[in-house]
């Protein structure tokens, strides 16, 4: 019979092995074997370990229904010096406004972007999908079937939002658009987060 330290090493090394993708409390009981509450305490065990320790750079967290190991966000500034690279490519401002109308009107259009925006968003559409932030989601129906974006777990990730209900709520305008104004804010609060 395992012990319960058996038991959190075989959790750790779970989520380690799932990495980005993280597992969700259905599958972790499915292949340990275990009951969900059993499981769901044992999460709760392993989590209050690495908050509580100061000596662990790591956490567990829950994003978008699943569980995964995250690296403290108080060692972010080693991790970046990590993984810096000079001219490393950034999103454009068109791309952040384009990201935060995809955010918070999805599933959306290209040309209901390009309405709200006042440009063509083609090219920060693009880049969104290469970085992995945005996905197509489906299909309009009508003349055309134009292509529908929604944001990714990608998107929740980084930003580190456990769903869509987390996202800062933005001041009310007149015609309810997202101007430049509100994309700089909702960046800049998440980044603060």
């Amino acid at each position: 019979m395992l012990s319960s330290e058996n038991w959190l090493g075989i959790l750790e090394s779970l989520l380690f092995a799932a990495g980005d993708e993280g597992l969700t409390l259905k599958q972790i009981a499915k292949v340990m074997e275990l009951p969900e509450f059993e499981v769901e305490e044992m999460i709760r065990l392993l989590k209050n370990d690495y908050d509580h320790n100061e000596n662990r750079g790591i956490s567990l967290i829950q994003i978008a229904g699943t569980y995964q190991l995250a690296t403290k966000k108080e060692y972010a500034i080693y991790l970046k010096r990590l993984v810096e690279v000079p001219n490393a490519s950034t999103l454009s401002q068109a791309a952040l406004e384009t990201l935060t109308i995809i955010a918070y009107k999805q599933p959306i259009t290209r040309a209901e972007i390009e309405e709200i925006r006042g440009v063509k968003t083609e090219r920060p559409i693009q880049t969104l999908v290469a970085k992995g932030l945005i996905q197509e989601v489906g299909r309009a129906e009508g003349t055309g079937r134009a292509i529908l974006y929604g944001t990714t777990k990608e998107f929740l990730d980084y930003f580190g939002l456990k769903d869509l209900k987390e996202l800062p709520p933005l001041p009310e305008t007149e015609e309810n658009d997202i101007t430049q104004e509100e994309a700089d804010l909702f960046f800049e609060k998440l980044s603060k987060d």
